[in-house]
């Protein structure tokens, strides 16, 4: 066969594709017609010593793109680095492997370890599609994976990458299932903990589906993009930190599958044990805490779901050898003032800074996580107090700036130009406050990809309002996103609920 024939002119297509390798070719390519390529059609590219398997996208007519070139999506182009005026050679890619586990998922059937790596395996490699692992994602939704399951793709996601081991006999963290606005505890629960002593080594995500992630929030205020070296010497000087774990390869294939889960807005009880369970165990934790907040409109709504979740993650932790408590806590009303990344840090720094205005209910929940957290490292039966103690003597603020420093600067949170008011149709008393509805503001506001907008609540459940009185203020960095926002929340029933009590 002839290789040049098969090969193209590779130029950046300067297009973000969400991670997604894909690469454009126009309709007259002689590759094209010479391999049947038609859009969709998965295509492995070699350049030099490096491959990857994109999507092809065809262009058709006259256009910026000639016929003797393949464009690169900026995954693709990251991917094999192409020189100047480098060639790629374009070919069909073997079937994956775990096309037809996938499948057999699909249609009901038990996974077992050995699949399960292959499908983490190939999704790692970009052998499997966005298809692909849409239709694994799916499969493995609502009560399709059993515990057994669960422990093997929690297995298989942490063998996937690398592992740390801090030389310490004790590592702790922590996590939030999420579904709760504001619910920004990460941080002071860091700072305390870390300035008690302990090893913390904290990676946390970006939203999946809410306005904010841990990550995004402590964004705000410091890098969270460090590498493996640099994690370590902030873990080794300061005991914590709080970083993005999609850097760092630690369960990588949680990303992949992340990347899927955002935009489909689901989660399962089986992935979310694999995804922040393969997380703990990556990280090097040795005994973690996990609150899980329930409320009719958070993400875990009832007792009884709290139940079978907590159920599958005790079962998965004992597999993997992390010792789990786990916290059931209120979700029926957001948490703090702030929704958004600059506005939930914000809360938090107030928090921390013992500011009069500091949101009472983030306080009092950082405070129970932190503390039982510290008994869970053997502060038996003080964990409360002690961790109220170094909240309130300053100690917690000052490790957490240290944090800050050390991760490369402290930045103070920024405000959004754009801003308006939502007031009461009604008077009377606020008795609650829809999580999901008040969510939607928040992302419609441009949450959490522009870090300053989001909501900011000025009445709480058991408020009283005066009609024309202020509930919340959304924040937008564009005019453009305040309007959408704003018509979106006088189109909604309400996110809040006023009631005229007797």
């Amino acid at each position: 066969m002839n290789t040049s024939s098969h090969s193209l002119r590779l130029m950046p297509a300067g297009i973000d594709t969400y991670s997604h390798p894909v690469v454009y070719m126009h309709a007259d390519c002689h590759v094209c017609q010479a391999e049947g390529f038609r859009a969709l059609t998965r295509v492995r590219i070699d350049c030099g010593r490096k491959w990857v398997i994109a999507t092809l996208n065809v262009v058709t007519g006259g256009c910026w793109l000639p016929p003797d070139a393949a464009a690169l999506s900026d995954a693709a182009w990251q991917a094999l680095q192409p020189g100047p005026g480098a060639l790629g050679r374009l070919s069909h890619p073997e079937p994956p492997a775990a096309a037809s586990f996938i499948r057999a998922k699909v249609y009901g059937e038990r996974l077992a370890q050995a699949q399960f790596n292959t499908i983490i395996g190939d999704a790692l490699a970009r052998r499997l599609s966005d298809l692909d692992l849409a239709a694994f994602v799916t499969a493995c939704s609502g009560d399709r994976l059993d515990f057994e399951e669960t422990i093997a793709l929690t297995r298989a996601m942490q063998a996937a990458g690398k592992s740390l081991n801090w030389g310490k006999d004790l590592v702790l963290d922590k996590h939030c299932v999420g579904g709760l606005p504001g619910n920004r505890t990460t941080p002071i629960v860091v700072a305390v903990v870390a300035a008690a002593g302990h090893i913390i080594p904290k990676t946390s995500s970006r939203a999946i589906t809410s306005p904010a992630g841990t990550a995004d929030v402590m964004e705000v205020m410091a890098p969270v993009e460090l590498d493996l070296t640099a994690m370590r010497r902030v873990v080794e000087t300061q005991g914590g930190c709080v970083v993005w774990g999609g850097g760092l390869r630690l369960s990588p294939a949680d990303d992949a599958l992340i990347r899927i889960e955002r935009p489909l807005d689901f989660d399962s009880d089986g992935l979310i044990a694999a995804s922040v369970l393969s997380k703990k165990a990556a990280a090097g934790a040795d005994r973690v805490i996990i609150d899980i907040p329930v409320g009719t409109t958070a993400k875990v709504r009832s007792s009884a779901a709290a139940a079978a979740l907590s159920a599958r993650l005790n079962a998965v932790a004992a597999a993997v050898g992390l010792e789990l408590k786990i916290h059931i806590s209120d979700g029926s009303r957001p948490v703090g003032r702030g929704i958004g990344p600059a506005l939930e840090a914000a809360d938090v720094l107030k928090v921390l800074r013992r500011d009069p205005d500091a949101p009472a209910d983030l306080r009092e929940r950082a405070l129970t996580l932190a503390g039982l957290l510290l008994e869970l490292g053997g502060a038996a039966g003080t964990g409360p107090e002690t961790a109220a103690q170094l909240l309130d003597s300053g100690a917690a603020e000052q490790r957490f700036m240290a944090i800050c420093e050390a991760q490369g600067g402290f930045r103070e949170p920024e405000t959004a130009a754009h801003r308006t008011q939502v007031t009461a149709a009604d008077s009377g008393t606020v008795t609650a406050i829809d999580n999901r509805l008040i969510a939607r503001i928040a992302k419609l506001a441009g949450a959490p990809q522009r870090a300053r907008a989001g909501v900011l609540l000025l009445a709480r459940p058991g408020d009283r309002v005066q009609r024309g009185g202020p509930l919340f203020e959304i924040h937008s960095e564009t005019p453009g996103e305040l309007a959408y926002a704003q018509d979106y929340a006088a189109r909604q029933p309400g996110p809040f609920s006023i009631t005229e009590l007797s």
